[in-house]
């Protein structure tokens, strides 16, 4: 998946050269998420996050531009299971991908687009982190789950970027994970749904 991931990120950048002109920028992305896990009969509650990585955008005309991105985005959710008693479980699990969304961007005005497209991910590695709580008594627990965690993730995103500078933007997005994250032995319905702000220079 690295693999993929690295040669994704050299064919934007190829892709940047050969079409270095005014109507091409690219650049740093960097962002916090709320991240969590939704579908049928999914409990856990969402966690902050982060993403980083980098952009391209081609302007075809003053209203429409396309803009893919390779991301790195740690992701995931956590639940609690309170026994009584004092008892009490807390439950997080962490995926993290390489996620590469190709975004349609139609500016509404000069510094504001409204931003959809598909997105691609690929699990890097996931874990699952198990505290017990037994009246003040903690034992916490780290397993990698990577082996329960589906290799590819497909979602969609919709969202806003607005042009703060000619070469600073923020952006805001949602992603909505369409195929189930985890394998069935795992969790069968869980998918991700991602919630970032972001802030890029373009150069």
């Amino acid at each position: 998946m690295k693999k993929i991931a690295i040669a994704l990120l050299c064919m934007i950048m190829a892709v940047g050269v050969a079409m270095a002109q005014k109507s091409f920028t690219f650049g740093p992305k960097i962002g916090v998420d709320y991240t969590h896990f939704w579908g049928e009969n999914v409990e856990h509650g969402g966690m902050l996050n982060y993403q980083a990585g980098l952009f391209m955008e081609y302007r075809f005309t003053d209203k429409l531009s396309i803009a893919p991105e390779v991301v790195f985005a740690a992701q995931g959710g956590k639940y609690e299971l309170d026994e009584g008693s004092g008892i009490v479980y807390k439950h997080s699990n962490h995926v993290n991908y390489i996620n590469v969304p190709v975004m349609l961007k139609f500016y509404v005005c000069p510094a504001v687009s409204i931003d959809f497209g598909p997105q691609v991910g690929f699990n890097i590695y996931s874990k699952n982190i198990s505290e017990y709580n037994d009246g003040g008594v903690v034992d916490k627990e780290t397993k990698d789950i990577k082996n329960y965690t589906n290799s590819i993730d497909f979602g969609v995103g919709l969202g806003l970027t607005y042009n703060i500078a000619k070469d600073v933007f923020v952006q805001g997005r949602y992603t909505m994970g369409l195929t189930n994250t985890f394998k069935e032995a795992y969790s069968q319905h869980a998918k991700n749904g991602n919630a970032q702000i972001a802030i890029g220079y373009r150069f």
